[in-house]
């Protein structure tokens, strides 16, 4: 809330999003908090433009954050100086009463702030104090709703570009108990045994108990080449285990993709700045490897992609889609802010067969990809639920270099599905094993304060696929790529087949236990 003049005397609150940008962030002029955007004094990132309105106010009523501490302070000591007033009067409840009764809230802030100040047995830090203050708002919000501090607030502007040291690890809060989500292959996660499903019940000795992802992510991040401890409890311990790992760098590269006989393969890790630019990119060379001819179909892989930005989720399903058609629709309070995004008909890919893979470890944007495919029926999607993260956030940068991510509104597939806690359902439902056994990993519907669907779910009719071995993937133990492949194969006729082999970079007989590719690294710590 910020405080605004609006008489003589007289201070009334206005939510801060009813201010322009430039209020929030204290430039000099608006940035737009989009939908999947992130909110910068210097630069917009993501999302679709002009996906959520602002109403401004005059600049005139706008205090700075300077004054608005004077106006707290001046109510702090005016609170301490009076004598208790008798209780009014029950009046019914108006626009103006809840005004009044959050102000009361900030004046008990402002008394509890002022005798801690005062008179805690040590002196205390005012910036911790109010930053503290901050995270326990917050936290009584959905687990996607967060503030942070400068530190970590750069460690997650790194997400989306660049490289760092790190684990290669997708975490999340489960209650009080930080949870893996998925170890990246072939990071320094995946190569030291940890597993979906894994407790870190500690960071280098410090306990996770208290500790929000943001923090842990940054503490398990740093240069490359120092070690990370991390305590691990799982079904089957007897008891934690620390496990010691070393941090290398993490690149992050958001597409790879293979060839069988004349079927393509792409997996993507994350949605990051260039993931659209990457996937041509893997499409264009696996089309070269095909002899420079169109590709027969696709399997595009979106297990374990934790989402990332709305826009290039947008821009992903656009290539799969002819134009003017639907993509995701976003709606925030009241079903305010509604945005629809449609596809184009520039740069579409032929409407080859496709197969997209998902599992509980697909995420937000990812999300939006397989339910726009799905929707339209460009895609048959394969796998197990996804995870179910249907809400928007915006990031904005804060004038002291912190940052808050703020949950503003809800996804909704083409045929007006909400994707929150409920996911992507699969049109054909087949168990992640490729470790062996079915991957247990939780969902957003196991994370405390998650907000919940009303809708209803999205029941299909089992089907089944069958499909005929095929030599190419015949030594491939993921399941669910291997049926993906050969139903793909028995559906087109013509399509060649081992012959492939000899070209560079086409892999018709990957390596037992896993992909024929090695997964790069996602939006990790």
């Amino acid at each position: 809330m910020v405080a605004v003049p609006e008489a003589p005397g007289k201070v009334r609150l206005v939510s801060e999003q009813a201010l322009p940008p430039s209020s929030v962030l204290g430039g000099p002029e608006a940035v737009p908090c989009c939908p999947g955007e992130r909110a910068r004094v210097s630069k917009g990132e993501g999302g679709p433009a002009a996906a959520a309105r602002w109403t401004k106010l005059p600049a005139a009523v706008t205090l700075s954050p300077r004054a608005v501490c004077a106006v707290f302070l001046l109510a702090a000591a005016s609170v301490l100086a009076a004598p208790a007033a008798p209780a009014p009067a029950p009046a019914p409840a108006t626009p103006a009463a809840d005004e009044a009764t959050t102000y009361k809230q900030l004046e008990l802030f402002a008394r509890v702030l002022s005798y801690v100040q005062n008179n805690y047995v040590e002196k205390v830090d005012d910036k911790q104090l109010i930053y503290g203050a901050i995270k326990g708002m917050l936290d009584t919000l959905d687990p996607h709703t967060v503030f942070m501090p400068p530190d970590v607030f750069k460690e997650m502007k790194i997400d989306t570009s660049g490289e760092f040291g790190g684990l290669g690890l997708d975490i999340a809060k489960k209650g009080d108990v930080l949870v893996v989500v998925t170890p990246v292959d072939d990071t320094p996660a995946a190569r030291a045994g940890v597993r979906a499903g894994d407790e870190i019940l500690a960071i280098d000795g410090e306990s996770t108990r208290s500790m929000d992802v943001a923090r842990a992510a940054a503490k398990m991040r740093g240069p490359a080449g120092k070690r990370v401890t991390l305590t691990l409890m799982r079904e089957g311990f007897v008891q934690p285990q620390d496990i010691t790992i070393l941090r290398d760098h993490v690149r992050i590269v958001s597409a790879e993709g293979t060839l069988y006989g004349a079927i393509g393969y792409v997996k993507l890790k994350n949605f990051q700045e260039r993931t659209d630019a990457y996937l041509k990119r893997e499409l264009d060379r696996l089309r070269t490897l095909n002899g420079g001819h169109e590709l027969r179909a696709l399997v595009l892989d979106l297990r374990n992609n934790p989402g990332g930005l709305l826009d290039q989720a947008v821009a992903v399903s656009d290539r799969f889609l002819p134009g003017k058609l639907t993509i995701v629709t976003t709606r925030g309070r009241g079903a305010h802010h509604v945005t629809e995004e449609k596809s184009h008909d520039r740069d579409t890919e032929k409407p080859y067969p496709m197969v997209v893979l998902v599992n509980g470890g697909c995420a937000s944007a990812a999300e939006i990809v397989a339910g726009a495919l799905q929707d339209h029926t460009r895609a048959l999607i394969v796998g197990t639920p996804t995870f179910g993260k249907g809400s928007v956030q915006t990031v904005i940068e804060l004038e002291d270099g912190s940052g808050l991510k703020l949950t503003i509104a809800r996804y909704f597939t083409p045929k007006g599905r909400s994707i929150q806690e409920l996911g992507i359902q699969p049109d054909v439902v087949v168990p992640d094993t490729r470790d062996g056994t079915a991957t247990r990993m939780p969902r957003e519907k196991d994370l405390r304060h998650h907000l919940h669907n009303d809708g209803a779910p999205d029941v299909r009719s089992p089907r089944v696929l069958s499909a005929k071995d095929w030599e190419v993937t015949s030594t491939l133990q993921d399941d669910q790529l291997r049926l993906a492949l050969n139903y793909l194969h028995d559906t087109l006729p013509n399509l060649p087949g081992a012959t492939a082999a000899a070209k560079p970079g086409v892999a018709p007989n990957p390596p037992p236990g896993g992909n024929a590719l090695v997964p790069a690294v996602r939006r990790t710590p």
